[in-house]
């Protein structure tokens, strides 16, 4: 079977070697210089594509296009700083291989990165502590019962897969992306963002991360976890100091 990771990013950055994955320039409708593209990337403009969204999706532009447009009969999204690792070490000589990829969908139609827990925090008391709330409360209202109730669920738990990273067979991504971004789209029309910072804006792609695990819960999908890495380094103090904040004060 034919596999295809792509990878999102918004500038020049260096890429795996490996032909599995495929750069491709998120927001690129918007370039100033629509001819910018390296060799051997692809833009999320072209064929059906949602490229002018990305300040308010965010990476789910890529994942649209690659929904829309791929051949693939494997189908992943990771980022240019972020990606799937089984030993769990930095370094795109150490980034998921085909080999890999394949030893995984021998017997799995979804693989996922590892989840993160806030331990003191659930999932829903996060969101609202870090963003606006109505978005999340609104796009609960979009869902029929069974997926209301599958968001109660994940919302009261303090674990989740985040980053709008994945794999699936196309079949599994075309169930998933159509009830995504069909929420998303009426999500789109239900609220005003007009007076959120630039930040909030990007409201769609925080919003299509937590529908992930209600998708998964609704329909009792299988899968399995793999270990992720951040290419980059990252303040760990800064970060968990912004947790607490939000927690205590927002």
């Amino acid at each position: 079977m034919q596999a295809k990771i792509y990878v999102a990013s918004h500038k020049l950055y260096q890429m795996p070697s490996d032909p599995l994955y495929q750069p491709i320039w998120v927001g690129h409708s918007k370039s100033s210089n629509p001819f910018d593209l390296p060799a051997g990337w692809i833009g999320d403009d072209t064929g059906d594509n949602i490229s002018d969204k990305n300040s308010s999706f965010n990476e789910l532009t890529a994942l649209y296009w690659a929904w829309k447009n791929s051949d693939a009969d494997i189908i992943g999204l990771v980022h240019y700083r972020r990606y799937f690792s089984l030993n769990h070490k930095k370094g795109l000589n150490n980034v998921l291989n085909s080999k890999q990829l394949g030893d995984l969908f021998k017997n799995n139609q979804i693989v996922l990165p590892k989840k993160r827990n806030y331990f003191i925090e659930t999932n829903y008391s996060h969101y609202v502590h870090a963003h606006h709330a109505e978005a999340i409360n609104k796009a609960r209202e979009l869902m029929n019962p069974t997926y209301q109730t599958s968001y109660d669920k994940i919302m009261k738990r303090t674990d989740q897969h985040l980053f709008n990273m994945l794999i699936m067979t196309h079949q599994q991504l075309d169930e998933y992306a159509s009830w995504m971004f069909n929420i998303l789209f009426k999500l789109e029309k239900e609220i005003d963002t007009s007076t959120y910072n630039q930040y909030e804006k990007r409201v769609f792609g925080f919003v299509g991360e937590r529908l992930l695990d209600i998708f998964l819960d609704a329909n009792d999908k299988k899968y399995v976890e793999a270990p992720f890495v951040f290419e980059e380094k990252q303040n760990w103090l800064r970060k968990g100091a912004s947790f607490i904040y939000r927690k205590l004060f927002h």
